[in-house]
């Protein structure tokens, strides 16, 4: 009898997001390399990051992707900064685009027990792959993995999406896409024990997906 066929991960689980950034890591690559040269907004943001967290402060990129180009913009800043990411694919490419970095494989989810007490985290778009639900309990685990008075850049795409979808980056995936407003992004990071510092929304570029982008800034508070 012929094998089973694998069993389809639930819909923005850790396996899934393995699964689907495994199988369009180089499309996104392709697509994506050199999107930083274009987008000064979102370039100024990492410095302004970089210069609160300060030179060799310690910093997760926090779903790298195969460019691996926020974790080599954070380090050029003078970050001793690690890239992570769940898919073995995207952290690959990434360790070819960018020698000079480090990257590891590691759910976002479980920095609070790698065993650093960071100065600094960044999730670059990173929390589209995952429920609405899960946001607390991601922001949680970010905090308690900082120090108090760390720093936290959240970058995430604007709207009220939240489920599976045709991949708008335009593989011939479904996968899970979920999108943020201003105040879900900041209420949940007051929650998790965060002074949010700033919240902007900037319009999205002529060579983006017609979203805008939200660009939140804050200090892990006290413990």
């Amino acid at each position: 009898m012929p094998d089973d066929p694998a069993p389809v991960p639930e819909p923005g689980s850790a396996a899934d997001v393995r699964r689907t950034w495994d199988a369009r890591a180089d499309h996104y690559l392709g697509l994506f390399r050199d999107e930083l040269d274009g987008k000064p907004f979102d370039r100024e943001a990492l410095r302004a990051f970089a210069g609160r967290v300060g030179p060799g402060g310690r910093v997760y990129d926090a779903g790298c992707g195969p460019c691996g180009h926020v974790t080599a913009l954070l380090a050029a800043h003078g970050l001793d900064v690690l890239g992570i990411d769940l898919s073995p694919r995207c952290v690959a490419l990434a360790r070819q685009e960018k020698p000079d970095c480090r990257f590891v494989v590691m759910d976002q989810r479980d920095v609070a027990g790698a065993g650093e007490r960071l100065d600094g985290l960044v999730s670059s778009y990173s929390l589209h792959d995952q429920p609405k639900r899960q946001l607390a309990t991601t922001l949680a685990a970010w905090a308690a993995a900082l120090r108090p008075g760390g720093q936290l850049l959240i970058v995430a795409k604007e709207g009220v999406a939240d489920g599976v979808a045709d991949d708008p980056l335009g593989s011939d995936l479904r996968v899970y896409w979920a999108e943020f407003t201003a105040y879900e992004l900041r209420s949940a990071a007051g929650r998790a024990g965060f002074c949010v510092d700033d919240c902007a929304v900037r319009e999205a570029y002529d060579d983006e997906i017609p979203t805008r982008r939200v660009h939140l800034a804050a200090t892990r508070g006290a413990a």
